[in-house]
């Protein structure tokens, strides 16, 4: 099977595309619906197959051959309020899409007799999709950008003695972006759009010890994927550029990751987890749109600044276990910003957020559920003095000034089967 179909396979696998907001820049950290329920507090327990995304050494713990699949539905508004001094003050912009969902599959084998277990997840660790109005003031800054982004994880773990089991698995990834903005501040005849996709490979690795009964602690760590997304630009700048396609490249290199946890368990009733999962958002530093041969006066290289800076999520969750395999969570997720004011974009529109979940579940003979419900709020973040990332907002003299806010309902459904 060549790349094309097999982004075409995953593509349909992935029926449900990933093309939605959430915290962290564009990191979609809910993958479970038990790990959600706990404010995604998950990595030292780790007991189920999303367990290859959470924390892969966790999947020791899996008896024989079991699989996990579910979707994460989202609400989403985002908003933005031009400064008081704008000719549009007053007036609350909301993009145009507020709906979003990603799938996610798991699935976990322990070899008999051996301390090894295999597994293999396919999900969306990032993603995006926001389109905005063209009279926001931030025309010539951005107005729509798309991410779809699907990995392809098989993992390897193996328990050592001590109570410790290490894992390590290969990231195959696939994305795609698509990227616009207005050449100048009004609508109509002026316009850039960059579409491209790529492929990356990266690693991840998890640790799980358990240095007394009542305590586990997890950790793990996953790579940076850097990507050449190829694909065309497309322009126009009437009546001096007639619309035109070129063939063109960037280079866009996604963060490293890195988790840290200990739960606390008093009693077999009770699972107390806090999270410390950090984001390398540096990465997002300066890159460039490459394209063939355009018309003057369209540079053949173009810069976009982002200068993203590393951010951390903070998860606490807490389990409670009752009798005939029933469970109910809670947890909380506060996540900061990783957009700088200085070139801050509406395509990420990120700021401080704050993540209250709860959800039920239970864990049956041959088939396990969870249910999950997550509120996301973003209290106003105002933005000023910022600079364009690119040259037509200079040109255009506007920028991404204003008070951003965020809000979010979203559930996760997961069904686990056992054979």
């Amino acid at each position: 099977m060549n790349k094309v179909n097999l982004a075409k396979f995953l593509a349909a696998l992935l029926t449900a595309s990933p093309t939605v907001l959430f915290a962290n820049g564009m990191r979609l950290v809910s993958q479970d619906g038990f790990a959600t329920a706990r404010g995604e507090a998950f990595v030292a327990t780790a007991d189920n197959p999303s367990a290859i995304y959470y924390n892969p050494a966790g999947i020791t713990q899996i008896e024989g051959t079991q699989m996990r699949s579910g979707i994460y539905a989202l609400y989403f508004d985002p908003t933005f309020t031009p400064p008081a001094t704008a000719p549009n003050a007053g007036t609350t912009y909301h993009i145009n899409k507020q709906t979003g969902a990603a799938p996610q599959f798991f699935a976990t084998s322990a070899l008999a007799n051996t301390p090894v277990t295999l597994g293999l997840g396919l999900y969306a660790p990032y993603g995006s999709g926001l389109k905005w109005p063209e009279d926001t003031g931030f025309r010539s800054i951005a107005t729509k950008g798309n991410l779809t982004y699907l990995r392809f994880n098989p993992v390897v773990a193996v328990k050592l003695p001590a109570h410790l089991s290490l894992a390590a698995g290969l990231n195959v990834d696939y994305g795609k972006i698509e990227l616009e903005q207005g050449l100048r501040a009004f609508p109509g005849g002026n316009s850039f759009r960059f579409e491209g996709d790529g492929w990356s490979v990266g690693y991840n690795l998890g640790l799980l010890w358990q240095p007394h009964e009542l305590i586990s602690i997890g950790a793990t760590f996953r790579s940076a994927t850097p990507f050449t997304m190829k694909g065309e630009t497309d322009f126009e700048q009437q009546p001096v550029i007639q619309p035109t396609s070129r063939r063109a490249q960037a280079d866009f290199e996604f963060p490293l990751t890195a988790v840290i946890g200990i739960s606390f368990r008093p009693t077999p009733r009770w699972n107390i987890e806090f999270n410390a999962d950090y984001t390398d958002w540096t990465s997002f530093g300066v890159t460039t749109i490459q394209h063939d041969n355009p018309p003057f006066p369209v540079q053949s290289v173009i810069p976009v600044t982002l200068n993203w800076q590393a951010s951390w999520l903070y998860e606490f969750g807490v389990t409670r276990y009752f009798d005939n395999h029933w469970h109910a969570s809670v947890g909380y997720v506060f996540n900061q910003n990783s957009v700088p004011d200085a070139y801050y974009t509406p395509l990420a529109a990120d700021l401080d957020r704050h993540f209250v979940s709860f959800g039920v579940g239970r864990k049956g003979r041959r088939v396990d559920f969870d249910l999950a419900y997550q509120f996301g709020y973003g209290p106003n973040h105002t933005v000023t003095g910022s600079t364009p990332a690119s040259q037509p907002g200079l040109f255009a003299g506007q920028t991404a000034d204003g008070t951003y806010a965020f809000i979010s309902h979203a559930i996760l459904v997961t069904v686990g089967l056992k054979f």
